[in-house]
Formats: C-alpha cells, structure tokens, sequence
C-alpha cells in the first residue's frame, strides 16, 4: 500500500513541479488550470514517449509516464465529424451545434491522433450557431458556462459549468 501512497505523491510532485508554459513564455500555468493572466488552459497530458492525450491520464496510451502538461489553446484542429442535438438536456442551448475536432500537434509530433468533443461557438453578437463542415480549421475559445447552471437536477455548485467551445477560424 506504501508504494502505491507514495507512486501517487511523486506523481503530483511531478505536475505540480514542472514549468508550464505556453509558446509564447508569457503565460506560466498555476495549480488550479488556469495562468497567471487569469485565463484557463485547455489542458491535455504529455507523456515520456512524447505522445499527447486529452483529456489527461495518469499513464499514456502506450503505457508512458505522464511528463507534463500541453495547453491545447496554442494549436488549431479541423473537424472530423459534427452533429447538431435538437433535443437537448435542460440548460443546454437548442440548437446545440456539437463536433469532434482533430488538433494539429505539428510537423514533429508523432503520436496518436490528439481529439475532443466540445459544442461549436456562437459569433460575437450571439444568435445563431457558426456553420461548420468537416475539414474546417477550428480554434479553442473558452466559454465562461457551457449551459445555463440553474436549469439541471444538480445544485448549480456542485460542478463547473465553464469549458470550450471551438470557433471556425477564417483562412
């Protein structure tokens, strides 16, 4: 039981003790996943075997030990596939525009294909949904509540609410 105790105490130590920055050196990670400039990261694991995935494990899809952190902000994704839910749970917006995106790692990543599920923005004026098709060029924009918290069976506290969407980006 020791080892086990004391395999999960490294294994903070490591995270907690590895400096995480963005590409642009101007954002230093804390504790709670978001920067010191107050904006929260989008954050996916880095793994001894140089493989990423989101969302983060202990131990990575080769069985690598988890190394770091990757804020998936700094990376664009295209859209593998996309849905729109017109019957959706209480406090989600109807229509709710959903896709799964493909980040792009770069030339020198040679991992596993790094993907997630996130609802597709709404423009700046709010309203309608952004159209998206399969191929488009995404980004990551944070979304201070995915759905409106008060509306569920869940107390409004007991959870986050906030998240990421992805916006179409022009090219």
């Amino acid at each position: 039981m020791s080892d086990h105790n004391d395999r999960q105490t490294d294994d903070r130590r490591t995270d907690n003790d590895t400096d995480r920055r963005t590409d642009s050196n101007t954002d230093r990670r804390t504790d709670g996943g978001e920067t010191t400039s107050g904006e929260p990261t989008f954050e996916a694991a880095e793994y001894a075997d140089g493989t990423v995935s989101y969302p983060p494990h202990p131990v990575g899809p080769n069985g690598a030990e988890r190394t770091g952190t990757v804020d998936l902000r700094e990376y664009e994704a295209r859209v593998v596939t996309w849905t729109t839910s017109t019957a959706t749970p209480p406090g989600v917006r109807e229509p709710n525009t959903l896709a799964i995106v493909e980040f792009e790692m770069g030339d020198d990543y040679d991992g596993p294909p790094v993907r997630a599920l996130g609802q597709v923005a709404e423009p700046d004026g709010g309203g309608d949904l952004f159209d998206v098709t399969i191929g488009d060029r995404v980004e990551p924009v944070y979304a201070d509540e995915l759905r409106e918290p008060g509306a569920g069976i869940r107390e409004p506290d007991s959870q986050a609410w906030d998240g990421f969407r992805f916006r179409p980006v022009e090219e």
